[in-house]
């Protein structure tokens, strides 16, 4: 008569070494230093919101009296201003020293990297003040031939007033920062699919512009996205050169009511409105771009497809 072994589990359970986890109780694992975390929150957020309500300081009265205001709303539209154009003209430039440093010419790279390394290493407000003082340096700005005639001239002052500077300033900024981020996104896509697209007779440049970009912009946009919230924020450094953007127009107001803690909190209540907006204007982007239906693309590409009729064996 044959036996035939039990499992090694069996086995186990027998010789006491294995216990089946059925009908056990479950204990929940212990945290006792999330309560006390929590409860330090707890008491910080309490003292907090406690100092907004009961401080007289804040007199939320001259808040809302000027949450609206003409001249506050005139400086919130001039940020807004500042903000899209410096983020349009820094994307344009970006995307041309980003496509510069990929490219196979070695002067091209090296321009491109000249003026990454200036710009990002320069700050922002010491270029807004150096393009306003450019009269210092060029009196006339002059249109003609290197060396020779000229065409046409301008005084420096008109041309560069404090709202052409705050421009330049950001702008090129954010060029450099664009640069190297839609770089990584180039490099990003497969560049099977450029030689798969050079291959069948498109040019580089169609092939960038039809291919590349758009696969490398599903990449780009959450930094870009940053970067836009970024220079919401980096507007305020304008209001040195008297540029009447938000910050400026809340200064300009208390200068007069001499009530400073109210007017710097219309300026944050409108800070935190707009940043909270182009939040969720970017998760709304990235949500799209990230929505792909690939299954339904490859149908559509084979129903385009025709196929030869099949003959029989001979």
């Amino acid at each position: 008569m044959m036996t035939i072994a039990g499992s090694p589990a069996d086995q186990a359970a027998q010789d006491g070494g294995f216990r089946s986890a059925e009908g056990v109780r479950k204990v929940p694992l212990r945290h006792p230093w999330w309560w006390v975390g929590g409860a330090l929150l707890i008491l910080i957020i309490g003292m907090f919101a406690q100092l907004l309500v009961t401080n007289r300081n804040m007199d939320w009265s001259t808040v809302l009296e000027y949450l609206f205001n003409g001249e506050i709303l005139k400086g919130l539209l001039r940020t807004l201003e500042l903000t899209v154009l410096a983020m349009v003209i820094g994307l344009a430039l970006g995307i041309l020293l980003a496509v510069m440093r990929l490219s196979a010419n070695p002067l091209f790279r090296a321009v491109s990297w000249l003026w990454l390394w200036f710009f990002r290493g320069v700050p922002p407000l010491v270029q807004m003040v150096f393009w306003f003082n450019l009269a210092t340096l060029l009196p006339k700005l002059k249109l003609g031939v290197p060396y020779g005639p000229v065409f046409a001239s301008w005084d420096t002052n008109t041309v560069i007033s404090a709202f052409t500077a705050a421009i330049l300033g950001l702008s090129l900024t954010e060029s450099a920062y664009a640069a190297e981020m839609i770089r990584a996104g180039i490099q990003a896509v497969s560049k099977g699919q450029t030689e798969a697209a050079l291959s069948i007779g498109m040019s580089r440049f169609q092939v960038m512009r039809r291919v590349v970009l758009p696969q490398a912009l599903r990449i780009v946009v959450p930094p870009i996205g940053n970067d836009l919230i970024s220079m919401l924020k980096f507007t305020s450094l304008v209001s040195v050169l008297a540029t009447p953007d938000l910050l400026y127009s809340a200064q300009m107001i208390y200068s007069r009511n001499y009530k400073t803690i109210p007017l710097l909190l219309v300026a944050t209540i409108w800070y935190l409105v707009l940043t909270t907006l182009l939040t969720v204007a970017q998760q709304q982007v990235e949500k799209r771009l990230k929505t792909t239906h690939p299954q339904t693309g490859a149908m559509k590409n084979v129903k385009r497809l025709r196929f030869l009729p099949s003959f029989g064996k001979a």
